[in-house]
């Protein structure tokens, strides 16, 4: 890859001879990112913002961070595997868990001659803070540098377009509440890839810092919580949680999912077609551990009883859940709301997209009578608005998902699962999510088959 020092202006220059500084010989793709003090999180006015964005200022130290994505060639030249959806040898690697991304910055440590980041005991991870190793950044690291000293809701200080990042183009910044009349659009909709590029296809962020926004999402360190407003220097992430946090949008993410203050969370032992990592070095001394250690993954036991609860309007996510009874025997639930969104498919559109713009929690129309007796949920929705319809964060919430095991599937038009998995695990963290399905609307003639496929790759038998 080019050298790409000189992207970061003067600013770098000077503090490069800093004697806080340690210098990096030999690396040709790392930038030093000077160290200082933000605002992270999004203000309450930012549209599409979550709860968990609260803004707070923060300082970090000075850190070097690769101006790529970590491609595929380097990942599979390292690791001997390449488990991306899509080939391309400088596309990012992407199919890769919170684990494996630890993995790499390891063994790329080892080969380069240095001291590895993180002790791996299990799914104990230890990180040696003073070790001068490849690492992932944190969660604020990761902010502060895609902002580049910015304050609006992309580094762009526009609405991103298609021609700045590679995202599902067809849905721009707020687009949802200007669907049918898109006058009003800072950027206009515009093409949908439908899967990764070569890194460094877009111009960077001020920083020289590419794909920050879109391609793929990547791996941060941190624990997905509530952010500590109260630590402000150089914050590490929650003290305890089972989902890891993911940062940046990818190509099938709508764009409210890039700007810079979004956060998303998964398992640290679930992969996704969407999620890669990018790495940083220490650029100052520090020192102390910080040790992470996640549960044990819940084994599905076969005995145990399932329910499958779904949402469905307009019938495809339905007959997807009574194949997967028919083919179980397991009982089945709909969820309903009291008052039904409307028939009208445009009316449907703009009702998701207000409902989900409020986080609304519809009330809904039955209620499982006993869901202590369930062990698994197979829990299935359209993909709207690349999230959950809000009816199914009303289920979700009705109940304590503590222990249980989740096993989702959606039916969608091309976004697959877009940030619905990311709502759920936001909603009940103490749960266990497994591999989804996602079938293209109805699924058609293969959807026996890929039920059954799934199904077995996930443990659940019927009893």
């Amino acid at each position: 890859m080019k050298n790409v020092f000189a992207a970061a202006g003067m600013l770098v220059i000077a503090l490069i001879f800093s004697s806080a500084l340690t210098a990096l010989a030999d690396t040709t793709d790392l930038l030093l990112i000077p160290g200082g003090e933000f605002l992270m999180g999004s203000p309450e006015e930012e549209p599409w913002r979550s709860d968990d964005e609260t803004q707070h200022r923060v300082t970090v130290s000075s850190f070097y961070m690769s101006a790529y994505e970590v491609t595929q060639e380097e990942y599979e030249t390292l690791m001997g595997e390449n488990p991306s959806t899509f080939p391309g040898s400088e596309n990012p690697v992407e199919g890769i868990t919170w684990y494996d991304a630890i993995a790499y910055c390891n063994t790329r440590s080892a080969a380069e001659g240095l001291t590895p980041a993180y002790t791996i005991e299990g799914q104990r991870v230890t990180w040696d803070r003073s070790a001068d190793g490849y690492r992932l950044p944190t969660e604020a690291e990761w902010e502060y540098a895609c902002r580049a000293g910015t304050e609006t809701p992309f580094h762009t200080e526009t609405s991103i377009s298609v021609e700045e990042a590679n995202y599902w183009g067809h849905y721009p910044y707020q687009i949802e509440e200007n669907y049918f009349t898109q006058e009003n659009l800072e950027t206009r909709p515009g093409i949908y890839r439908e899967q990764t590029l070569p890194v460094g296809s877009f111009a960077p962020n001020r920083w020289g810092l590419y794909d920050m926004h879109g391609n793929v999402s990547e791996w941060v360190w941190d624990r997905y919580g509530a952010y500590d407003t109260a630590e402000t220097e150089n914050p590490v992430g929650a003290d305890s949680g089972a989902q890891r946090v993911y940062r940046g949008g990818a190509w099938n993410d709508f764009a409210k999912n890039l700007r810079s203050a979004y956060r998303a969370a998964m398992q640290p032992d679930l992969a996704a077609f969407n999620i890669g990592l990018r790495l940083v070095r220490n650029a100052e001394s520090s020192q102390g551990t910080v040790t992470a250690e996640s549960r044990q993954e819940n084994e599905t036991d076969a005995q145990g009883r399932t329910l499958i609860a779904y949402f469905s309007w307009g019938g495809n996510t339905r007959g997807i859940a009574q194949e997967i009874q028919r083919q179980t025997g397991f009982d089945l639930f709909e969820i309903r709301c009291e008052v039904p969104y409307s028939e009208d498919y445009n009316t449907v559109l703009e009702q998701a997209q207000a409902d989900q713009n409020v986080q609304a929690r519809p009330a809904l129309a039955e209620h499982v009578e006993d869901m202590a007796q369930y062990d698994t949920v197979i829990l299935g929705y359209p993909n709207w608005w690349a999230s959950i319809p809000m009816p199914v964060a009303s289920f979700l919430e009705e109940y304590d998902f503590a222990g249980k095991t989740i096993l989702p599937f959606c039916s969608h038009g091309g976004g697959r699962f877009g940030q619905s998995l990311t709502a759920i695990a936001k909603l009940v963290p103490d749960a266990t999510l497994l591999e989804g399905l996602a079938v293209s609307y109805s699924g058609g003639s293969g959807l026996e088959e890929d039920v059954a496929q799934w199904l077995e790759d996930s443990g659940i038998h019927a009893p």
